[in-house]
């Protein structure tokens, strides 16, 4: 065979390993286990929580947020304006940063007055790696079986969102 030949082969069968491969990556872990993580919480008060100590039978939105995220900010504020449009979920706010830090984002945005806003640290990042997570903020909405529905990555629309939610 000619050199050129050799390598145009060479090419072709990198080529296909690069192609098996990518269709062979697996899925994130929130799809291959489409519930509710079951990872340990720290609440801005220091205790610890799983997805056990959430209310049943209602729709989750799990909202993973930076505290230095200017787009969560934004979409903090939007939820905080139209809190009616969620009256019937309860929002799990996870923040991968230490929980003192959490703690100045829970006072600036007043989460004590909401009700059905549960916010917590998970310090270990092992939430980034279950949601594959490459931009905040991550959005998941969950049924009322705990069941994964729909999630965004990066900035939603909250009309998009509460499209989601019954």
């Amino acid at each position: 065979m000619t050199r050129h030949l050799m390598a145009l082969c060479l090419c072709l069968l990198i080529f296909g390993f690069a192609a098996q491969a990518q269709t062979t990556e697996k899925p994130p872990a929130y799809k291959q286990y489409p519930v509710i993580p079951a990872f340990p919480l720290t609440l801005v008060n220091g205790q610890t929580i799983t997805k056990n100590d959430l209310k049943k039978n209602v729709q989750t939105l799990v909202f993973i947020f930076s505290v230095e995220c200017d787009h969560c900010k934004h979409m903090t504020e939007e939820v905080e304006k139209n809190i009616d449009k969620f009256k019937n979920t309860q929002i799990v706010m996870i923040t991968p940063f230490q929980p003192e830090r959490m703690k100045e984002y829970y006072d600036t945005y007043h989460i004590k007055d909401y009700p059905n806003i549960t916010m917590a640290s998970e310090a270990t990042r092992q939430i980034m790696y279950f949601y594959d997570l490459h931009y905040f903020p991550g959005l998941y909405i969950y049924d009322k079986k705990g069941k994964f529905v729909k999630g965004w990555e990066g900035t939603a629309k909250l009309d998009s969102l509460t499209a989601y939610l019954k």
